[in-house]
């Protein structure tokens, strides 16, 4: 948002105020960001203690002032980010300027609609002004290798998931047959329910088999489900090494001409033809 683009207008004391709120090069931006932070922080800790019963019938009042006071803060702040950028509508509508939007509405909603108090908490998303502030460029980076390795491969987990379903909607089948209604498999939907949540090794234990048959087939499921759990890691992982893999042979440079860019499996260079 504090591009040349969107600066080239401003007058020299929106320029100056631009670079403090929305740069974090400057001391005086660094500074800005980081109060910001704090207040959020603090903003999303009271809002979670007001939760809290014996909390909030006795400091009640302390934080109906310290969200009023937080949210004209805020609301300050949004009207001079406004006032400080080339294309106002476009910061309105960017990600960071919906958030921004989205965490003051609640507190003025509230005014004529009770009981959205709770929405306050929202104001939490504007902690992901951190990554800018601390310029992650590194975990944006490996954010970027683990989704490729995710869209690589999608088409093995959709295979995976599909024979998951079909196994779940089988053994549920198998255990509403095996068990009947009298141990809670009243219905095929509700033993297909009891069957996901054994194979996850979740076990709430609201349905439960009682023939030593069923109990059995419950055995095999939870082993199934160790095993099962492990692969669409496993795919993933063998994706996300490949892709490593694949990026540091595309990095080796070629002896005789010096460029870089091979294939994974390349054993000659691409240029001039000289052994790798």
């Amino acid at each position: 948002m504090s591009d040349l683009e969107n600066k080239k207008d401003l007058k020299p004391w929106q320029h100056q105020l631009n670079e403090i709120i929305f740069g974090s090069e400057t001391r005086a931006g660094k500074w800005f960001d980081i109060i910001l932070l704090m207040i959020i922080i603090f903003s999303v800790l009271a809002i979670m203690l007001d939760s809290i019963p014996g909390f909030h019938e006795k400091w009640a009042a302390e934080l109906f002032i310290f969200e009023w006071v937080v949210t004209i803060i805020f609301t300050v702040e949004y009207i001079l980010r406004l006032i400080c950028v080339g294309k106002p509508l476009k910061y309105v509508f960017s990600v960071y300027g919906l958030i921004d939007l989205i965490s003051l509405l609640p507190t003025y909603v509230g005014i004529f609609v009770s009981g959205t108090s709770s929405l306050r908490i929202l104001r939490s998303f504007r902690l992901i002004r951190i990554f800018r502030i601390l310029k992650l460029s590194q975990f944006v980076e490996d954010s970027k290798k683990l989704t490729n390795a995710l869209r690589q491969s999608r088409n093995k987990i959709i295979v995976f998931l599909f024979f998951i379903v079909m196994m779940v909607i089988s053994l549920g089948t198998v255990m509403y047959i095996v068990e009947g209604g009298e141990a809670g498999f009243t219905s095929i939907p509700r033993s297909i329910y009891w069957a996901i949540v054994t194979m996850t090794t979740v076990g709430y234990g609201d349905i439960a088999p009682a023939t030593p048959l069923g109990q059995f087939i419950a055995s095999v499921i939870m082993i199934l489900g160790y095993a099962i759990i492990a692969v669409p890691t496993g795919i993933v992982t063998n994706d996300f090494i490949q892709g490593n893999k694949s990026k540091a042979m595309n990095n080796i440079a070629c002896d005789n001409c010096g460029k870089d860019g091979h294939d994974m499996d390349a054993k000659y260079c691409n240029h001039c033809g000289q052994k790798l």
